[in-house]
């Protein structure tokens, strides 16, 4: 995509698919608003406040090995073997490591997918905190146009920790998964003459039908953090990316103005449509470190940290066969090692990252273009790579 105009053969567009195939995507991660309509999550007015910075030399250098190998590789290389095109590191809340590789510069923007899910989350955790949501209430008591699909009868818990029976595939390698469905109603571009189907995610979740029972057991799908954010828009009077700007980016001293992808009528993807810099979502994982405290100002009820940090039931977690998060659980969208320094999780696909280590005093955000979408592709490097660098900063502390 440089030149003026682009050589045709190097032209992605969104509408034939082209920008999302591997290696286009590397550049297309970085610059979605030049491929689709979106709406603003504004900083505000406000000077940014900054990140003191305390850069450390002997990162690259640290060595850990992967998950199932015999070989140990340095965090320098894992950089390129998660296909990183950022990633900082806070420690006590200073940036002691950052790195752009890609396309992504430091003043650039990077689709968040669905580590989306986890900030859509904290809100509604916020709201489930100051007594706006009860959580015990079923959707259909908030979202009464649900009341005929499966999310009628869940309760805004069981979606908070996706423990809702639904019929929706998330398999991405499945053409006929009700996940390209779902993308395809919430397409902005004009649909087919012949389409018949709906053609907005509100009209989507409408037609989601149950499978199972609500609150048997973990299972992963998106359309829950749409269904999250539809109940946040009610009982708000605010667009999510109004809310989030409201209640959390004008307070972090944000650098930049973050956006959201949206829909043929203008409802921001809640499943995986934010895109923000790279500090700015450093800033919102270090306000989750200090238990919903930054810039000065209590920005979260320290509940909501809490109720986080505690996580979900792994019991239920394990039902999801996920083979490298044993032990894991999933709560407000968030996801829960439950490991001995008490690490919590944003995660999306090809790789994106919160992941936020108390004990270490520790945040690392990354922003990735890994080819494969599934994080199992890239777990294996990934959290060994993380534990490691929180032993090193505990051991070795600046």
């Amino acid at each position: 995509m440089v030149g003026a105009p682009p050589p045709a053969d190097r032209i992605l567009r969104f509408e034939d698919g082209s920008y999302f195939q591997f290696p286009a995507m590397r550049w297309s991660v970085a610059h979605f608003r030049q491929l689709m309509p979106t709406v603003n999550v504004s900083r505000g007015l406000g000077a940014p406040v900054a990140l003191p910075r305390a850069l450390r030399s002997d990162i690259d250098a640290l060595r850990f090995t992967p998950l199932g190998a015999q070989e140990s590789m340095t965090w320098a290389e894992s950089l390129g073997a998660n296909y990183t095109d950022g990633i900082v590191v806070l420690h006590r809340g200073r940036i002691v490591y950052e790195r752009y590789l890609g396309v992504l510069k430091d003043d650039g923007q990077h689709g968040a997918m669905s580590v989306t899910k986890s900030v859509m989350g904290t809100l509604g955790a916020a709201l489930v905190a100051e007594g706006r949501i009860d959580a015990s209430k079923r959707v259909a008591d908030y979202v009464p146009e649900l009341a005929q699909s499966a999310f009628g009868s869940a309760t805004v818990r069981q979606v908070l920790d996706m423990t809702t029976g639904l019929k929706f595939s998330e398999d991405y390698a499945d053409p006929n998964a009700e996940v390209w469905a779902h993308a395809q109603a919430g397409s902005p571009l004009p649909k087919p003459k012949d389409y018949t189907g709906p053609r907005s995610y509100y009209e989507f979740l409408q037609t989601v039908q149950p499978e199972g029972q609500h609150g048997d057991g973990f299972a992963y799908k998106t359309v829950n953090t749409d269904v999250l954010g539809w109940v946040i828009a009610r009982v708000t009077g605010r667009t999510v990316n109004e809310l989030l700007s409201e209640r959390i980016w004008r307070r972090l001293g944000a650098e930049q103005d973050a956006y959201m992808t949206v829909d043929s009528t203008g409802t921001p993807f809640a499943g995986g449509g934010l895109n923000t810099g790279l500090r700015d979502l450093a800033r919102f994982g270090e306000m989750l470190r200090k238990n919903g405290r930054f810039n000065g100002q209590q920005i979260l009820p320290k509940a909501v940290v809490d109720d986080i940090r505690r996580g979900g039931d792994k019991e239920k977690f394990a039902k999801a066969g996920y083979d490298l998060l044993k032990g894991w659980s999933y709560r407000d969208m968030w996801w829960v090692t439950h490991n001995s320094h008490g690490a919590f999780m944003a995660r999306g696909v090809h790789g994106q990252r919160i992941y936020v280590d108390p004990k270490a005093e520790m945040v690392i955000v990354r922003y990735a273009s890994h080819p494969v979408a599934g994080n199992a592709a890239n777990d294996p490097t990934t959290l060994p790579a993380f534990e490691a660098l929180a032993r090193h900063l505990l051991a070795h502390p600046r």
